[in-house]
């Protein structure tokens, strides 16, 4: 389905914004309109968001996406994994840098 990196910053933007535009969806995360249509729809099968339509400048519909309780939850989960993989790249980083300090330090002795 989604990457925790793509589910992490959809769930954090419906959050924050949930009246937003598949289309503002799309550009805030970078991704074709047709993928942003297709990850709200995953969400709303999977339960973790529900839409309320509303009308906006008249005659235009336009949609709410809210997080349900069992998004709220899988938000949560999401973000333990997000978190802990970004966790485990910065250390790998932290690693590689002190590494290329050592390999500098040999090389200037």
């Amino acid at each position: 389905m989604l990457d925790d990196s793509l589910q992490y910053r959809l769930f954090n933007l419906l959050h924050s914004r949930p009246a937003i535009s598949q289309r503002a969806v799309a550009n805030s995360l970078g991704i074709s309109l047709g993928k942003a249509n297709y990850c709200l729809r995953a969400l709303i099968e999977k339960g973790w968001i529900k839409v309320k339509e509303f009308s906006r400048d008249g005659n235009k519909r336009a949609y709410s996406y809210i997080l349900t309780p069992k998004g709220l939850e899988e938000k949560a989960r999401v973000t333990l994994r997000f978190l802990r993989r970004k966790m485990a790249e910065y250390e790998a980083l932290q690693r590689e840098i002190e590494e290329l300090k050592h390999e500098i330090e040999e090389v200037s002795s």
